[in-house]
């Protein structure tokens, strides 16, 4: 817990508004993955259905509840709203998005948005949500 506290002081001492502008980018296209998932399952279906061991209802379920998921988590970073958690909630579904699209298809444009997304997961992780967002304006309320 004290070195979360540690980076999260570091954070918000050496924060800018182009890195909150990344981190809501961020958010903002989680989203919209979400909201893309959501309206176009057979795309995401049709990649799915080349690992073993997954069929028609397996797949559904999968892509709605990695849509929901994708939308919820894509508002909460965005705002800067349990940034971290969100980001921990999202990285077993980008990484899982970046290993299929490298064995399943490549589609180079589908890799390269899973690897920009997945890098710049693990740099919110541990960068934390910054001065400008909901979860500082909530620590300076506490004080």
């Amino acid at each position: 817990m004290k070195t979360v506290l540690e980076l999260n002081k570091w954070a918000n001492e050496h924060t800018n508004i182009g890195v909150d502008a990344l981190r809501v980018l961020l958010g903002a296209f989680l989203s919209y993955k979400g909201f893309y998932l959501l309206n176009n399952p057979e795309e995401s279906t049709k990649v799915l259905w080349s690992l073993p061991g997954l069929g028609g209802t397996d797949l559904l379920m999968i892509t709605s509840i990695a849509s929901y998921i994708h939308i919820v988590g894509g508002i909460l970073i965005a705002l800067g709203l349990f940034t971290r958690l969100s980001i921990l909630v999202q990285l077993p579904m980008v990484t899982t998005a970046l290993f299929v699209n490298m064995s399943a298809g490549m589609i180079e444009n589908n890799l390269l948005q899973a690897s920009l997304t997945f890098i710049a997961c693990l740099c919110f992780f541990f960068y934390g949500s910054g001065r400008h967002s909901l979860d500082y304006v909530f620590k300076l309320q506490l004080k």
